[in-house]
């Protein structure tokens, strides 16, 4: 199949190279830093900790610190107005993908101007963007290398994807030391989160050989770290496969998209407030159930794991305390077609490796109830 691949994100990996943060924005041309993260980021130190390694940069820099989980317009408009205020020449996000989401989306309004529903869709920046690092603390996401920004509107609560190869980050810094404080239960979600990106990139229609490599790889080393971190969130190691592949499962999206599981997950985060990384999980078993039934689909998941691949992600659920039934999150029958058609209208939709129809959809949520 072919492809065409442009790597834009630098990947900086290893224990301790958070403190390298001031030599890269300096680098890549930064003089006024404004550090995107937020509350639980700042109270667990980490923003200080780099806002310290910027100062001794000799950069100036500010700190917006307000960002909020699944970050709407709202949020992103106060990330701008601060950035306007402070004159900011660079932007770095540091925490999970709500603050790297609204880095990104504070950079498309600050260069670009207008509002953030004029980016929603791929290339609608014209104008050049700020040089931006991210720096995850969750390995989830992969949003340090995507040039998408997730962000919901705050009025319709409509979740728009805005990508631009120049929302890219410059660079990004992947130090297992900042996921070792997470509480168990982000970890949970976030790995899921990460193995679900994997397991999805690999079997997407936009697949290619490049994208399948990043896949294959992010799968190997979150399949290995998920349950060492869960038994030992100390351990460094397995923090750093976990990190480094959901690192590799983002750049596996940036070129192959996601499938059906995003799609059905979105619905229950809308309507029942399921967490993305459990909604992702509790689907994924049926999905890959489903697009099985294509033989060349079934040998890609084959390769990746010999044996029950549905049955392997639920004991996975198990062992992260996450229910692997929809109606654990107390929705009724009643409300599995309504569920259908939301996920019908959801963007990834259209890059499972089989065609989902409305019915079809209502099937997987029936199969998951």
């Amino acid at each position: 199949m072919p492809f065409d691949h442009q790597p834009r994100t630098r990947l900086v990996f290893g224990p301790g190279t958070l403190s390298r943060v001031g030599e890269l924005a300096k680098e890549y041309g930064g003089k006024r830093v404004l550090l995107v993260s937020d509350p639980g980021i700042v109270k667990a130190g980490y923003t200080t900790r780099a806002a310290s390694f910027l100062v001794a940069a000799g950069l100036e820099t500010r700190v917006f610190g307000a960002v909020r989980e699944n970050p709407s317009t709202k949020d992103v408009d106060g990330c701008v107005a601060v950035a306007k205020e402070f004159g900011a020449d660079f932007i770095i996000g540091l925490g999970g993908g709500s603050s790297m989401d609204t880095a990104k989306g504070c950079n498309f309004i600050l260069t670009n101007g207008g509002q953030m529903q004029d980016y929603w869709g791929v290339g609608k920046a014209k104008k050049k963007m700020l040089p931006m690092i991210c720096i995850p603390t969750t390995a989830g996401t992969g949003s340090e290398c995507q040039s998408f920004a997730l962000i919901s509107d705050a009025k319709t609560h409509v979740k728009m994807a805005c990508g631009d190869p120049k929302a890219a980050a410059r660079a990004a810094i992947l130090d297992p030391e900042l996921t070792v404080s997470q509480p168990a239960r982000v970890t949970a979600c976030t790995g899921i989160d990460a193995i679900a990106h994997a397991l999805e990139t690999a079997v997407t229609t936009k697949r290619s050989p490049l994208s399948s490599l990043f896949s294959r790889e992010a799968f190997e080393l979150c399949h290995e770290g998920f349950e060492r971190v869960l038994k030992d969130p100390k351990d460094l190691d397995a923090r750093g496969m976990m990190l480094l592949g959901a690192a590799y499962a983002g750049t596996a999206i940036e070129n192959s998209m996601l499938g059906a599981a995003h799609s059905c997950a979105n619905p229950l985060t809308a309507k029942f407030d399921v967490v993305h990384g459990e909604a992702v999980g509790v689907m994924l078993p049926h999905v890959i159930r489903f697009n099985s039934e294509d033989a060349e689909v079934a040998a890609i998941y084959e390769a990746l794991y010999r044996g029950d691949l549905p049955g392997r992600l639920q004991v996975l659920l198990r062992k992260a305390k996450m229910p692997t039934k929809i109606r654990s999150y107390g929705m009724k029958r009643k409300d599995l077609p309504e569920l259908a058609v939301m996920a019908s209208k959801q963007w990834t939709a259209q890059f499972n490796p089989r065609a989902v129809s409305v019915d079809d959809f209502e099937g997987l949520y029936r199969s998951a109830f």
